[in-house]
Order: C-alpha cells, then structure tokens, then sequence
C-alpha cells in the first residue's frame, strides 16, 4: 500500500482511515525546528551586535579615473549601500568596533560580436573587492579578504535598453558581493566568538 492510497489528499474518506497520514505529519513535526542558520544569533551569542558594530567605511576604486570609472562609482556606491542594510539594517548601531575598507577593480568584456550589425550582443562585467576588517582604534587589520563576481547582460541596438540592463546587472553584482563579503565577516567574526 502506498502513501497516496493511505493518505488521499483532497479526497473524502471514512473517518479512521487517515491515521497512517496524520501519523506520518505527527512524526515529522518535531523536526521543523529543527534548522538554524549556520551564522546565526543562537549558534554564535554576540555576533550580531558585532556585525551591527562593523562601520563601512567609502569604497574606493583601485585604479581611479580609469574609463569605466562612473560604473565603478555607481558599483561602489550600490556595494555600499547594501554591506550597511546587510550588516546593521536597523539604522541604529553600537559605538563602531571594527572598520571595514574596500577597495574594487572593474572589467568589462564583449566576448561576442554579431556579424551582421558588428555590434556585442552581450557583455560581461567583473568586479573584484579586496576588504580589509580593522579594529578601531588600534588600527590591527584582522581580516582580509578578496571577493569575485561576475554577470552578463543582453545588449542590442537601444542604447537605452542597454543602459538600463547594464544598471541592473550593476545591482544584482553590486548584492551578490554584499552577501558573499557579510558571510564571510559573520564566519570569521563567529569563530572568534
């Protein structure tokens, strides 16, 4: 007999003949709660007030005025913005302990041109993010570290269609370095605890 034939979901039936199906759900019950996060307040007491306690400091560029300097500007300041949502989201925050400093490199990449309107129809671009996690005050760097990232976008022959796809793989690169740069400060951070 299977589960289906024992538990006819959607289906009426005599009463008595779903216990097999409630006794299943009631097994499973106590393992909902279960999962933590890995990072999380519980597993690691303190950790959040020590990431609320991180202040971001102003991204720099690690070649300025260079040629894709205002998508790097723009890059940084998306890359900003979200390291501080994910770190101390709250808007209020302990007296800083630690100082975090990033500096990010930029590349683009056309790997194919169209033929016909000798034009790229899809482009790439990397950023690299070097931190550096410091304790205020006595200036000792505690961690250092290099993040990757890279995304592509479809071009074609709008520039502002363009534009505006560059602009949203800016942002979704610009968060997916928050997260991975806030997940490793929280596992550095939760093996000092």
């Amino acid at each position: 007999m299977s589960l289906s034939e024992t538990c006819p979901f959607g289906k009426t039936s005599p009463p008595g003949k779903n216990w097999p199906c409630f006794a299943i759900l009631l097994l499973a019950l106590p393992a909902g709660g279960c999962f933590q996060p890995l990072y999380g307040e519980a597993a690691h007491p303190g950790l959040t007030e020590d990431l609320r306690a991180i202040a971001v400091e102003p991204i720099k560029a690690a070649a300025p005025n260079g040629p894709l300097q205002n998508d790097l500007d723009r890059i940084d300041h998306y890359l900003g913005n979200d390291l501080i949502a994910n770190l101390n989201g709250t808007g209020v925050g302990p007296e800083p302990k630690y100082r975090l400093t990033i500096t990010t490199m930029l590349q683009t990449a056309t790997p194919t041109i169209s033929s016909q309107i000798e034009t790229a129809n899809a482009a790439t671009v990397t950023v690299t993010a070097t931190y550096a996690l410091k304790r205020v005050g006595v200036g000792e760097t505690m961690a250092t570290g290099t993040a990757t990232n890279a995304t592509v976008y479809d071009r074609t022959e709008q520039r502002f269609a363009n534009l505006r796809a560059q602009r949203d793989a800016e942002i979704k690169l610009a968060k997916s370095l928050a997260d991975e740069i806030e997940l490793r400060l929280a596992a550095y951070l939760g093996e000092k605890k």
